[in-house]
């Protein structure tokens, strides 16, 4: 178990990889963080091959089976992938928030973290995010978040969509802080989205959810940060007293077959 584990008020740090017991997952974990390190001091460049593969081997100084392991653990997040061939090599690609998500879940589970304790966290984040994205907004940010605003509206009109987290991730990219943007994301892929099972009931949602996005955007876009944060406020708040409504509600029962339910003798 790691030093830290069940340290509540420390600081907790995900490792990169969670390798196996053997030296040969932990070198591999090792190797995969010095290429992360190679692909960030090349400025991430998404497409670029960073090295063949009997190149790399050769400057980190591993095994073909060490290195393909840590390569693999590349695939995984999402960093690079290999290419195999003519012009071939490791190549640099687009990590996703997803992978981080995943991370972040299994992590938090372990460690005993709730539903509360992630909607805690992001009501934190987006009071910042949308206190922020008030002071900076400008032209292209407006039609950022009115393109984000219409587009819901489609999706919900055409769909049933009952709103999704597109325009809390359109309100932290416009604070300039990629951080953000990424916690963000990755929490609001932590909260979980469930729909009344009641079609008048999901319509009175989607309406409630469409004038929240709106009457917060119109506050950021009027660059009133006090507004902003009180809008949002009482839009998390709205989401956290609805989960925990559905939460409370009694799982449905199956139906009983004729033969439960004949009485007891």
């Amino acid at each position: 178990m790691p030093d830290n584990a069940g340290n509540k008020s420390g600081a907790v740090t995900l490792p990169a990889h969670v390798s196996g017991p053997n030296d040969g997952g932990k070198l591999a974990a090792s190797v995969a963080r010095r290429l992360q390190m190679m692909i960030a001091a090349k400025g991430f460049p998404v497409g670029q091959v960073i090295g063949t593969e009997p190149g790399l081997m050769l400057e980190l100084g591993v095994s073909r089976a060490v290195f393909r392991e840590a390569v693999r653990l590349l695939e995984q997040d999402e960093v690079a992938r290999m290419r195999r061939g003519p012009g071939g090599g490791l190549v640099v690609t687009v990590p996703r928030a997803s992978s981080v998500a995943r991370a972040a879940a299994l992590h938090l589970e372990f460690f005993g973290a709730g539903a509360d304790d992630v909607f805690e966290a992001r009501t934190a984040l987006e009071l910042q995010t949308a206190d922020l994205a008030a002071q900076r907004i400008d032209e292209k940010g407006i039609d950022l978040l009115r393109a984000a605003v219409e587009e819901e509206a489609e999706l919900q009109d055409e769909g049933g969509h009952l709103g999704s987290s597109h325009i809390h991730l359109a309100i932290a990219e416009l604070t300039g802080n990629p951080a953000l943007r990424l916690f963000v994301e990755v929490l609001t892929r932590l909260t979980p989205g469930v729909a009344p099972a009641d079609p008048a009931a999901a319509a009175a949602r989607q309406a409630d959810v469409r004038h929240a996005h709106r009457q917060i955007v119109d506050a950021i876009v009027a660059g009133d940060s006090s507004l902003a944060r009180h809008r949002m406020l009482r839009h998390l708040q709205g989401i956290g007293s609805y989960l925990r409504e559905i939460e409370r509600r009694p799982a449905p029962r199956e139906p009983e077959s004729s033969a439960d339910s004949r009485p007891n003798t």
